[in-house]
């Protein structure tokens, strides 16, 4: 169903190409969606008839510290700062709940912390700096790695925020922590060949479910939360007068390598369970994952040389320079990627947008949840241009610049 829905939105579009084994791309012509395939598979387009109108953001109330982790593990603030530019992270406990206010705005009640709850919030926060009603919304997209629901979130979130039943289509994206950027170029194209007038994204995840909190490389790293933005189809008017107004979505790049798996992954590791089935019975499996694995020094050299690239190549899709962008926002993943993307395209730290010291590595959300934080502060203006790179495992990486309003 993921993969019908995908090819659907990419394919849908009235000027979109698709060609297999042709990585090469006409510089002359405008640029224009396309699939190739070789050793690793991506996709490329220019311009979309978007706008991101609104953003909202939700993380746990419990934080751990620099100094909290101290107690667990060898480890101390300064040296976990100065390689990563971690202070804190929010998580995700066991059977934990947060404060919330009832429909008359003075109530206030708790109610159970979860992934999914996360999600609602920050999905209603989003619709309100968007000024549309959750009726107005007809296309739900919740990238995540980590679920609540192993079959999908997004149809309960959906409901959740008052969608009725049956007047929108929701389902779960998963793409690690590229997830996020994946699924708003995957709402763009439902928008803009017009099967979808309103979307939200959301990008969610719990991944200190899955670390392995006895590794001190790894466990420092991570946070969980939820972010979301509302997108909206461009006027027709505007997507046709030749104006950048009425495209959001500037240009966009995405790859991906299976290749790079054993990297970054989560594997599946189920354990044997008999059953009692005529002769001698049957072993089948119970359900589990174990936790998650990677190879720190692979996964920095391959941020740090992929994703420079990605980026130029939406910005040649966008049809513009590196001079034309007023912010980086890439994946919330360690200040040292940040710092050596920015320098190899030649970017000031000043335009890097992070709240990385506040939050730690929240994967699928960690874009939407620094965006959040970049607009509300007015740091992020209407009409800002924003390169945005999301990478991780798969191994996935992709760019997009938004057009900001």
């Amino acid at each position: 169903m993921r993969f019908l829905v995908a090819v659907i939105a990419l394919l849908g579009s009235s000027n979109s190409v698709v060609t297999a084994f042709a990585p090469t791309i006409n510089h002359h012509q405008t640029p224009q969606h396309q699939i190739t395939t070789t050793t690793a598979l991506q996709a490329k387009g220019g311009k979309l008839s978007v706008r991101p109108i609104g953003v909202g953001s939700c993380a746990p109330s419990t934080i751990i510290t620099n100094n909290d982790m101290e107690s667990v593990h060898d480890t101390s603030d300064e040296w976990i700062r100065t390689r990563t530019g971690i202070e804190q992270r929010r998580v995700l406990i066991h059977e934990g709940t947060r404060p919330i206010l009832d429909l008359d705005g003075v109530t206030e009640t708790t109610t159970p912390e979860t992934l999914r709850t996360l999600g609602i919030e920050a999905a209603k926060n989003a619709l309100e700096m968007s000024g549309k009603s959750a009726s107005e919304i007809d296309l739900v997209i919740c990238a995540t790695s980590s679920p609540d629901d192993l079959f999908g979130d997004a149809p309960s979130i959906a409901s959740a925020i008052g969608i009725e039943p049956g007047k929108c289509v929701a389902f779960d994206l998963t793409a690690a922590c590229s997830g996020f950027l994946f699924g708003v170029v995957t709402a763009s194209q439902f928008l803009t060949n017009g099967a979808s007038q309103n979307a939200l994204v959301l990008g969610a995840d719990a991944l200190t479910r899955w670390v392995d909190w006895d590794d001190r490389n790894s466990c420092i790293l991570f946070g969980d939360g939820a972010g979301a933005m509302v997108l909206a189809r461009s006027d027709e008017n505007e997507g046709l007068s030749g104006s950048e107004d009425g495209f959001g979505i500037l240009g966009y790049a995405m790859h991906s390598n299976g290749k790079g798996y054993k990297d970054l992954n989560c594997i599946y590791k189920g354990e044997p369970k008999k059953i009692a089935t005529p002769g001698e019975g049957t072993v089948v499996e119970d359900g589990s994952y174990d936790s998650m694995g990677m190879n720190g020094r692979k996964v920095y050299s391959f941020a740090t040389r992929e994703v420079p690239t990605v980026l130029e190549e939406a910005l040649e899709q966008a049809g513009i320079t590196v001079d034309d962008v007023d912010h980086l926002l890439l994946h919330q993943a360690n200040i040292r990627i940040m710092e050596t993307v920015a320098s190899r395209l030649g970017m000031p730290m000043e335009k890097v947008i992070t709240n990385l010291y506040k939050y730690g590595n929240t994967s699928a959300a960690s874009i939407p949840l620094a965006l959040d934080e970049a607009v509300r502060s007015g740091q992020v203006k209407k009409g800002d241009v924003i390169a945005c790179a999301g990478f991780g495992a798969g191994l996935s990486w992709g760019a997009a610049i938004l057009k900001w309003g």
